[in-house]
């Protein structure tokens, strides 16, 4: 960094006054993946722990755990059983308020993952009414069916992983999963209902949690006729209208759930809600309801400047109507990793199945080209105005591992599917801290589990280890990017678009700019511009290669 770079970079952001998840980097951990530390081949709170001194070093402002609630795993911990301790495989209700106390310590919050669309078929709750205890049966959407005997389900409702959406019991009744069957849909509309989860926020607020992610946000609510949804185009269960997503009636609990935020200091919620629009994802945002929510047009674009651009213009536009940032994700624990959906032939438009079938296509990925891609997309996410969230292995380069084993596999989309949708295990596969084989560093070196996934024999060079200290790392970049992106790129700074070739994104923010090449060609960058920070080493002031991107500022001698 030249000295005009640095004086800029020294110089105190004005964010004294706004709310710390306005601007925060957020690490989510897929828990199970993360890190181990009983040798029993998952991660756990002992693992997390222990890789907080990474994560302060990484500087991210806030973690999101996945859940970490007690689960039978039917889907990953998606089923909880019990929304107010942890999962015994992971720890102790006290190792996680450890954990809490600590990461504090370290100057990172802790978001925790709420899952309020259903419950495992083990929770209290379901069992009574599988009793047909007095007024249990009304904390789910039990129905009966249609046709000659009630055989047929009460709707044409599919599962988000596959098949019918209704199982029915041996009472002759059905009941609604729009997941697995072992994850029955709670009833909204029962005031039991919103009081318990009322109840589990404040909970988990009193342990020092300082937000939630809402899984399924969209959901929850559901057209009470229970009409049939029509014949669905695939994969887009969430992103057009159907009765069981993004109905009116969801707002009303966002708003009790504000006001019981509201009790509390600095506290944050973030949706993953799946809509058809930005218009619509803007009413969750709403001053009395949830602060923010992820921007997944932007997971979703290709790699194109101008789909990427006018996701990016949108999401900001919708954003400022209701005063919310735009929250950044590149990638997260349900869709292919960055790396791989950049590895392959780009649509040259947003089309709502092809960044998923990336997963499944037959064509081959180019991993380099996706991996210098990705390091791209890293300094575009991280100039942007409001908050970025990094999944776990992003930082160090990692690819979707396609090649698992169907008998390894464990997401109920390959079950439900008939194994014809590998599902989302790919992404999820422990990742690699050290040492050139497999455990890689994830479990203890006397472990005597192997990983629940098992790992890629080439991930060596991946390991965050082996990227210690190496200036052309991904490791080196992210934790580069992080350190500069509070002080060069201030809150209030909006972006002002920049005149740019064909498959250019050039913006400025206050006194930076930002280029993204995603064209076929070296371009230009303009005069009396110096590289702060390049996505590969050895890009000089003057020519921007081809997939990838700068940051910059006004040389030394115009200033």
């Amino acid at each position: 960094m030249t000295q005009s770079v640095q004086a800029i970079a020294t110089t105190p952001p004005a964010r004294e006054m706004e709310p710390w998840w306005k601007t925060a980097v957020v690490y989510q951990v897929y828990i199970r993946s993360f890190a181990d530390g009983n040798g029993d081949g998952i991660g756990d709170v002992a693992g997390l722990r222990a890789k907080l001194p990474y994560l302060a070093q990484l500087g991210v402002d806030a973690v999101w755990i996945n859940p970490w609630y007690p689960s039978p795993m039917a889907d990953a911990g998606y089923d909880v059983a019990d929304f107010r301790t942890i999962e015994p495989s992971y720890g102790t209700l006290a190792e996680g308020e450890a954990f809490i106390a600590e990461a504090h310590a370290l100057g990172i919050r802790v978001i925790l993952d709420i899952v309020p669309n259903h419950t495992s078929s083990d929770h209290r709750w379901f069992q009574a009414a599988l009793r047909d205890d007095p007024g249990a049966r009304d904390r789910y959407i039990f129905r009966p069916g249609r046709g000659p005997g009630g055989d047929l389900p009460p709707n044409d409702w599919q599962s988000a992983f596959g098949g019918p959406a209704w199982t029915r019991l041996g009472t002759g009744e059905w009941y609604l999963h729009l997941f697995a069957p072992a994850q029955p849909d709670l009833n909204w509309e029962n005031p039991e209902v919103r009081a318990e989860f009322e109840d589990i926020l404040r909970f988990w607020f009193d342990k020092g949690v300082d937000g939630f992610r809402i899984d399924v946000a969209h959901g929850l609510a559901k057209d009470p006729a229970l009409p049939d949804a029509g014949e669905r185009l695939a994969l887009s269960q969430h992103t057009g209208p159907h009765p069981a997503w993004d109905q009116d009636a969801v707002h009303e609990v966002y708003r009790g759930w504000r006001s019981v935020a509201n009790e509390y200091a600095d506290r944050v919620f973030v949706a993953e809600a799946w809509v058809p629009s930005n218009d619509r994802l803007a009413r969750y945002l709403r001053p009395d309801e949830l602060h923010t929510a992820f921007q997944f047009d932007f997971l979703r674009a290709p790699w194109s400047g101008d789909s990427i651009r006018a996701v990016i213009d949108d999401a900001l536009e919708q954003a400022a109507t209701v005063g919310a940032p735009a929250t950044w994700v590149l990638s997260n624990h349900d869709v292919p990793r960055t790396v791989t959906r950049y590895s392959r032939s780009q649509p040259d438009h947003l089309v709502e199945t092809d960044w998923e079938r990336a997963r499944w296509a037959g064509e081959q990925p180019d991993l380099a080209l996706g991996r210098r891609r990705a390091r791209a997309a890293a300094l575009l996410q991280l100039s942007l105005p409001g908050t970025a969230y990094i999944y776990q292995g992003e930082e160090l380069g990692l690819e979707e591992v396609e090649d698992l084993p169907g008998d390894v596999r464990q997401d109920p989309t390959w079950f439900q599917t008939g194994f014809t949708d590998v599902g989302r295990d790919g992404c999820r596969v422990p990742i690699p801290w050290s040492d050139d084989a497999a455990p890689y560093g994830f479990s203890p070196l006397d472990a005597e589990s192997d990983t629940w996934l098992p790992q890629p024999g080439h991930w060596a060079p991946h390991t965050a280890q082996a990227q210690q200290g190496n200036d052309g790392s991904f490791l080196t970049l992210y934790r580069r990017a992080l350190a500069l992106r509070p002080q060069l790129w201030t809150t209030e700074a909006p972006v002002e678009w920049l005149d740019s070739p064909r498959d250019v994104l050039a913006f400025a923010r206050g006194e930076l700019q930002c280029w993204v090449n995603t064209g076929t060609t070296d371009i230009e960058l303009p005069a009396g511009m110096q590289v702060v920070l390049g996505s590969v080493p050895g890009i000089t002031d003057g020519v921007l290669p081809t997939d990838t991107s700068v940051w910059l500022a006004e040389a030394e001698h115009d200033r």
